[in-house]
């Protein structure tokens, strides 16, 4: 059974989390303060956690700095701060995805199985398959309309960091450390040539993509 933690000081919301999770197979613990989700981490196996931005003991970002310390346990932030500032700086400091309060329970719990997977990728090795195009992560091949695309080291590297992270958003800073080093952290224009260069591969149609999208100022999303 997947371990989830959910760190959120509203004592309701967080109950309400917990029953409908549970009701879909995780196994939740809760947390309603930072510090208190610090040592939950701590204490238990987590696959995975679901934390709120507004805690009333530190900032939720703290708390992703303290857990991006010593684990690289998938985090999603759930947050009613709408900037995308903040989104921006939670996804720099090592969330792997940000969803907006108020949301459906569907989107979340799509957003949870990405992140379990991510969290997990040994545990297979995917072959994503789509109306337009195949994509083989074990192989390291791509084929069109039957036939292979070629795709360069470098735009491999971009398509498997988003691939394996389907359904949820990767931060621009993310993937730059990810494909080309720390180094490149700020060097976005790197990203957008690649991405072009993906979506004329990939996307029948490059200018409306519909399985390589963009998610301004703070990164991109692959769909299926």
């Amino acid at each position: 059974m997947t371990a989830l933690l959910v760190v959120d000081d509203e004592a309701q919301f967080l109950r309400a989390l917990q029953i409908n999770l549970t009701a879909h197979g995780f196994d939740v613990v809760t947390a309603a303060t930072g510090s208190a989700a610090l040592q939950a981490a701590a204490r238990h196996r987590i696959d995975a956690v679901v934390l709120d931005l507004g805690l009333p003991d530190m900032d939720g970002l703290e708390v992703i700095r303290g857990l991006r310390g010593w684990t690289d346990v998938p985090i999603i932030v759930l947050s009613a701060r709408h900037g995308s500032d903040d989104k921006v700086e939670a996804l720099d400091r090592g969330a792997d995805d940000y969803v907006t309060k108020p949301f459906g329970l569907p989107e979340l719990l799509a957003r949870l199985r990405a992140a379990v997977r991510r969290g997990h990728p040994g545990a297979e090795a995917p072959v994503v398959r789509t109306p337009d195009f195949t994509i083989d992560v074990a192989a390291k091949k791509v084929q069109r309309d039957g036939k292979p695309v070629r795709l360069t080291p470098t735009e491999w590297k971009l398509l498997e960091r988003l691939v394996l992270n389907a359904g949820a958003l990767v931060g621009q800073t993310q993937l730059l450390h990810d494909v080309w080093g720390p180094a490149y952290g700020t060097e976005t224009q790197y990203l957008r040539v690649y991405i072009a260069q993906l979506r004329r591969k990939l996307e029948p149609d490059p200018a409306s993509p519909r399985y390589i999208l963009t998610e301004p100022g703070m990164g991109y999303r692959f769909e299926a």
